[in-house]
């Protein structure tokens, strides 16, 4: 039978490791993000929801266990204030986990540990992003993308049309956008919306500005390769002026005869024509005696 293998060891003891995870859910009250490897990320996460369930409890019970986990003091008011005030009608669910890049040395998968709902959440910045990419897309197919730049694109009240929308009804949104902006809306409240589609806005302006940018960027480069390629040329010209040949005048390295020159043979020298050898009397002999 398999025995005490019930969670990660870490390649640690049972104190350092308990003491390691401590600090991972403290970090992670005190900044709300941490960045760690995905095993930890997984048992850190466990633990930050139920201490966070002690924030909504509230007693007097609740409050002496976590202050018994939390390394720091100073986050507790956070913890049985802010954040039970911000998931108060929230069931479960208070951390998401991220799957970013491995990690330079020995290849370990790492991952992005958040609270949901915080300032900084980074799934409701790129469901923004999401919302505005898909609302821009439905406006080029109608638009230019300078007509769309100039009138701009209200992504307020599109959300709001495509929240009430379900997954299968067709709208502005691709159904995956939408499932995303329903949820990260869900517990947030009116004022989630207005800033989506704030920053959903910024976002296709700034899809907008990319090609432009680009543009503007490239006229720049031609125009100082230019006036770098003048500026080569024209210190070659001062050093060697550019003066018209007239007829009879000799560039240097030139030794035909002033005659020649004013004939006009600059371009080409005047070549002796080809003579063409004619066949011997014997040989014609022959070939007309074969013919025979």
């Amino acid at each position: 039978m398999k025995h005490g293998v019930a969670f990660r060891k870490f390649s640690r003891t049972s104190s350092h490791r308990n003491l390691m995870l401590r600090n991972l859910v403290t970090a992670l009250f005190e900044h709300e993000q941490v960045r760690t490897t995905l095993p930890k990320a997984k048992d850190t996460a466990r633990l930050a929801e139920k201490i966070i369930s002690l924030g909504k409890r509230g007693s007097e019970s609740a409050y002496n266990r976590a202050q018994a986990f939390v390394l720091k003091p100073a986050v507790l008011p956070k913890l049985f204030e802010t954040f039970a005030q911000r998931y108060a009608k929230r069931p479960g669910g208070y951390t998401r986990i991220h799957r970013i890049d491995n990690r330079t040395g020995d290849n370990a998968p790492m991952a992005l540990l958040e609270l949901v709902d915080n300032p900084r959440d980074f799934k409701f910045e790129m469901t923004a992003r999401a919302v505005g990419r898909d609302l821009l897309t439905e406006q080029l197919r109608w638009n230019s993308p300078r007509a769309v730049l100039n009138s701009g694109v209200d992504a307020t009240q599109s959300i709001a049309k495509e929240v009430m929308l379900s997954a299968r009804e067709k709208g502005e949104l691709r159904p995956s956008t939408r499932i995303n902006l329903q949820k990260v809306v869900k517990y947030r409240g009116s004022s989630a919306l207005k800033e989506i589609g704030k920053r959903a806005s910024a976002w296709v302006e700034t899809l907008l500005a990319i090609p432009l940018q680009q543009k503007k960027m490239q006229i720049a480069a031609d125009a100082s390769a230019a006036a770098k390629y003048k500026a080569q040329t024209s210190n070659y010209v001062e050093k060697f002026p550019k003066t018209t040949i007239r007829a009879g005048a000799a560039v240097p390295g030139d030794v035909r005869s002033a005659v020649r020159l004013a004939k006009g043979a600059i371009a080409r020298p005047r070549r002796p024509p080809r003579s063409i050898p004619l066949p011997s009397p014997a040989r014609y002999d022959s070939q007309t005696l074969h013919r025979q």
